[in-house]
């Protein structure tokens, strides 16, 4: 087996292997060659910031704005004093988001050296297919973020790792059912969630936050 690093693949057609491992994110390089285009996404802006006033360690804070968007802060590194702090949307690109994101920081009086700065489209829910002939979509490019919360990490790994076991022990065929099995009831909470959301929007904005209040509450998570 041979590893290459930092090559430009310019067509799927060119890779050689008994089965190959798509982890090029979002959107997937393979895919979108194919066009595949299935599933949600949304947009973020992300700003790595040193010597930040409002560094809490082990301390994960999230702000919900309505119409599907939210802040957050994560905490890096204490020495540092360094958090992550960004603003995501669900389908909707034109938010100016630096813009919003400085409106944030000027209303909560957060300030530090801004020493990274990121962002782009990030998948939510599962983006079909999860295997196109023996290529087998891990991360971002199979089961993508959960749309709630915005968790990804954790679901990015859980497939990577479905899917070595898949190649390993000789069922590669059955990754996809795997993947259902482990992801889909949540995918299923989380398209109502989206769907019902917005029709809230569009009744009563104010009863967006009660919306994810409820469904946040449901999950067993903290916001």
């Amino acid at each position: 087996m041979a590893i290459h690093t930092n090559d430009k693949i310019k067509s799927y057609k060119d890779l050689d292997g008994e089965f190959i491992i798509d982890a090029s994110g979002c959107p997937s390089t393979i895919k979108k060659e194919l066009g595949f285009y299935k599933g949600i996404k949304g947009i973020t802006y992300q700003q790595t910031i040193e010597n930040c006033n409002v560094f809490q360690s082990n301390t994960v804070k999230v702000y919900y704005v309505g119409k599907l968007g939210y802040f957050w802060i994560f905490p890096r590194d204490p020495k540092k004093k360094e958090v992550n702090l960004g603003i995501g949307y669900i389908s909707n690109y034109n938010i100016k988001l630096k813009e919003k994101l400085e409106d944030f920081k000027r209303e909560n009086k957060i300030k530090g050296d801004i020493n990274y700065v990121c962002g782009g489209l990030i998948p939510l829910g599962l983006q079909r297919p999860f295997m196109y002939k023996n290529i087998l979509f891990v991360g971002d490019a199979c089961v993508g973020a959960f749309i709630i919360t915005g968790q990804g990490i954790y679901r990015a790994l859980m497939s990577g790792d479905i899917a070595g076991k898949c190649i390993a022990k000789g069922y590669p065929k059955r990754y996809s059912s795997i993947i259902y099995k482990e992801f889909l009831m949540w995918d299923i909470l989380c398209k109502l969630f989206y769907n019902t959301d917005r029709l809230m929007w569009k009744i009563n904005p104010d009863s967006n936050l009660n919306l994810v209040n409820y469904f946040i509450g449901l999950t067993g998570m903290s916001h």
